[in-house]
């Protein structure tokens, strides 16, 4: 697979100290795009599509990140962060190779580990230390702990993995 790279990133959304969606202290970023799939009157994040949408340098996020005492991961989710694959392996690539911050990075994804396996397996290859989050949000379903995450998760089919190098 050949990903252009890009300096810049769309979002619709940052939250600077999220205490919520990981076990430790993190930034999230909220991605602005989505295909769906979860069915759109189930997205726990529809309101995210009425947000304004910004664009920003990956190196802005990054010393935005790295000066905050408090953070000590990177969030991606909102509303599909793999429906933007080129910026969100630019995001890695920044952290990972430009800046070697090995900080955890999680991926919230709807899409099932299959259905994102090049993806998957080009993040295997070029970077450690990447969390997904993989599985849709299904209505009805109990929810679970994670342990790989350290929290809650809406459904059983959903579940988080490291993927190393």
């Amino acid at each position: 697979m050949i990903t252009i790279l890009t300096p810049t990133i769309t979002l619709c959304g940052i939250i600077d100290e999220d205490f919520v969606n990981y076990k430790k202290p993190a930034m999230s970023l909220m991605f602005p795009t989505c295909t769906f799939k979860c069915g759109k009157e189930h997205c726990q994040n529809r309101d995210l599509i009425n947000e304004s949408q910004v664009t920003t340098g990956i190196s802005d996020i990054y010393r935005r990140y790295i000066n905050n005492p408090i953070t000590e991961a990177i969030v991606c989710q909102g509303m599909e962060p793999f429906d933007s694959w080129r910026e969100l392996n630019s995001l890695l690539q920044h952290f990972r190779i430009h800046e070697a911050c090995f900080d955890d990075i999680v991926i919230y994804t709807g899409y099932d580990k299959d259905e994102i396996a090049e993806e998957v397996d080009y993040i295997k290859t070029m970077y450690s230390n990447v969390i997904i989050k993989f599985g849709r949000y299904l209505p009805g379903q109990k929810p679970h702990y994670d342990e790989v995450l350290g929290v809650n998760l809406a459904s059983d089919n959903q579940y988080a993995e490291v993927i190393d190098l």
